[in-house]
């Protein structure tokens, strides 16, 4: 649904890569190119933001790289990026690193997104508990036939640690939301660098699951309904079910400055909150904030 976009999305990505780098982020003319790093989840939407922006503002310049949402604070902290992407809130001991550099970390709800389950197209399973998601990428459960599927063992996919998504998901579905649980992936679960690695993968394996942002989800790729728990209706990831709070694995998706935001940055941030910058968020497959 969405291949134009993001073709010209990833041309995009390779002539903003050019624009500026950490070394050289002052002024090109009079412009200061704004700096913008981290999440992957976040980073075609924020790829489609800076050329419809630049688009609308020719003397606007905005850099825009992923790396990952650990990545993006970070460089926020050390004073390297203008704005950091982040598919996870930022922790405490980021906050606290941040202010010991100086520099009061202010956060945005840019947009929302529900984390779909997804599997093989022949794989027959269509609905998974949240309970039964922890068995699996937790190493209890093992065999799809342990779910209703066939005798076939599971092929468990995740995204790497500096992820924002892999964070989110190990708290919130594999520890189920509690912060005193200490259940940790299985060792033989397979850390891919990308959305896009895991999809890849999941073609391919029928016996493959994995978890990715809705935005990353395409048509030859089976989504799984889930419930909170055995006795709560199964649902599947929508824009819908994420503004009505039905579906379980939804999150809120971030930007964060230096500092509350002035100039040319609060600008932008002010133009992508707005109705043009959300109306692309719906076309990439995320949820606006907007109601």
């Amino acid at each position: 649904m969405y291949t134009n976009l993001r073709m010209k999305v990833l041309l995009l990505a390779l002539l903003l890569g050019a624009c500026s780098g950490p070394e050289d982020s002052a002024s090109l003319g009079s412009t200061r190119a704004i700096k913008n790093k981290g999440s992957d989840t976040i980073v075609n939407l924020a790829l489609a933001w800076a050329e419809s922006y630049q688009d609308q503002n020719p003397q606007a310049r905005i850099s825009v790289t992923g790396g990952g949402s650990g990545t993006g604070i970070a460089a926020l902290i050390n004073g390297t990026t203008d704005i950091a992407n982040a598919s996870r809130s930022i922790k405490s001991e980021e906050i606290a690193n941040a202010e010991a550099n100086g520099i009061t970390p202010v956060e945005f709800v840019i947009a929302r997104d529900a984390i779909a389950i997804i599997v093989n197209l022949h794989n027959p399973v269509d609905r998974l508990t949240i309970p039964q998601i922890s068995d699996i990428y937790s190493g209890k459960i093992n065999n799809w036939s342990e779910v209703g599927g066939e005798d076939r063992p599971i092929v468990r996919l995740s995204r790497e640690t500096n992820s924002g998504t892999h964070i989110y998901f190990l708290e919130n579905v594999l520890r189920q939301g509690n912060k005193e649980d200490k259940t940790f992936f299985s060792s033989n679960t397979l850390l891919l660098p990308s959305s896009e690695g895991i999809s890849a993968e999941i073609r391919q394996n029928p016996n493959a699951i994995g978890y990715d942002g809705l935005g990353y989800v395409t048509a030859d790729i089976k989504v799984i309904a889930v419930a909170r728990n055995d006795s709560e209706d199964y649902i599947m990831p929508s824009a819908e079910t994420v503004n009505n709070f039905r579906y379980p694995i939804a999150r809120d998706l971030y930007m964060y400055t230096a500092g509350e935001p002035k100039g040319a940055i609060l600008l932008y941030i002010e133009w992508l909150l707005g109705s043009d910058g959300q109306s692309i968020v719906s076309e990439l497959g995320f949820v606006p904030i907007l109601q």
